[in-house]
């Protein structure tokens, strides 16, 4: 993804614009500060969904936005719909640094490429870390801008998915098989 997180530090409580659309996995939520894309997720429930936002930024002021619904949400489901398109718009990347670094590792992973948990601890320089690089991709925030669901487990089959290990089949089953590293 050609996405790029930006610098700026947020003030302690802060304004997140979000809309919820639908996709073919379901209801999709895109949130954003004034850094960038803070959040896609995706599930069954749009209120699950924006409750789950609320969690995640609890000091936050969420604005339902849906006037974005047209453009943010149909920039997200055209990568969606199309996994080699790069979503090209700016993330606001939140996490520790070590998470950062697995973050920019997923990122570089070619649409219909899978790679082990394994394949990105050593990629990242921390190969006895192979379980902190599964929680990093629990912690994602930003499905499909960072696509976690590309992470298999070392024998090539699926494991966890903060969406849903079903969701994370179609994500794959979307996306053109190109080959696992």
């Amino acid at each position: 993804m050609n996405s790029k997180a930006t610098g700026q530090t947020l003030p302690l409580t802060t304004d997140i614009y979000f809309a919820v659309g639908e996709c073919y996995l379901g209801a999709i939520l895109v949130a954003r500060n004034i850094k960038g894309i803070c959040a896609i997720s995706l599930g069954n429930e749009s209120d699950k969904l924006t409750q789950d936002l609320q969690d995640r930024f609890p000091n936050a002021n969420l604005i339902r936005d849906d006037d974005q619904r047209e453009q943010l949400v149909a920039k997200v489901v055209g990568v969606l719909e199309n996994p080699d398109r790069d979503l090209q718009l700016p993330l606001d990347i939140q996490g520790t640094d070590f998470q950062k670094r697995v973050w920019a590792a997923l990122q570089d992973i070619p649409a219909g490429t899978t790679v082990s948990y394994t394949d990105i601890a050593e990629k990242i320089g921390a190969p006895k870390s192979v379980r902190a690089v599964a929680g990093a991709c629990g912690a994602n925030r930003l499905a499909i801008a960072i696509p976690c669901h590309r992470v298999v487990r070392r024998d090539g089959s699926l494991s966890g998915y903060r969406w849903g290990v079903n969701i994370k089949r179609q994500l794959l089953d979307k996306e053109p098989q190109i080959s696992s590293c």
